[in-house]
């Protein structure tokens, strides 16, 4: 593929074409070395950014190096990642003119940082993050949320509970007939 390196206004740099590509080629393989994701989280834990792939497996990571590794991301891309026998490879989802920037929707997962989404699209969901992942956070967050809200309900009624004992306190105190002293 005729590719090339270059500033992106999505992002830093981009992998654009020079050449025309046809939807269904394959463009360019996502290659680098291969990690577990404990060595992974290990070399890249705090780094403000990585090129990382998971694999299928869920065990394997590629440090991507190389063109593949500069594709940035779109919620509406012209590429797809694909793996065919242990390998990655970047595929045109439609028929991409030369001088375009090739782009693949990242469908990060596996964190909670923010990955705010710079793409410039239409379609754009504000975050690299893929739907699911996403609507797994919000289901946190709701669950996060109810816990808190039953957590403060529980003690709005045992202070409620304490106010009545404090009150029933001073009614039986002031009740009890005082003792004469002789």
């Amino acid at each position: 593929m005729a590719l090339v390196v270059r500033p992106s206004r999505i992002h830093a740099a981009g992998v654009f074409t020079t050449a025309p590509i046809r939807k269904g080629a394959r463009v360019v393989e996502y290659s680098g070395p291969r990690l577990t994701a404990e060595e992974a989280n290990r070399l890249y834990d705090g780094a403000p950014r990585t090129y990382l792939y998971g694999l299928e497996d869920g065990k394997t990571v590629i440090d991507g190096e190389g063109m593949g590794a500069y594709l940035n991301h779109s919620c509406n891309p012209n590429c797809e990642i694909d793996e065919i026998k242990n390998r990655v490879w970047i595929f045109a989802l439609r028929d991409i003119a030369p001088g375009e920037e090739l782009l693949w929707d990242y469908n990060l997962y596996d964190d909670e940082d923010p990955a705010p989404c710079c793409c410039g699209s239409p379609k754009c969901r504000g975050t690299m993050y893929s739907r699911e992942w996403m609507a797994k956070m919000r289901r946190k967050a709701r669950k996060k949320a109810e816990k808190i809200a039953a957590e403060r309900e529980v003690t709005r009624t045992q202070g409620e509970k304490v106010k009545k004992t404090k009150t029933l306190d001073k009614g039986a105190v002031t009740s009890i007939p005082k003792r004469s002293v002789a």
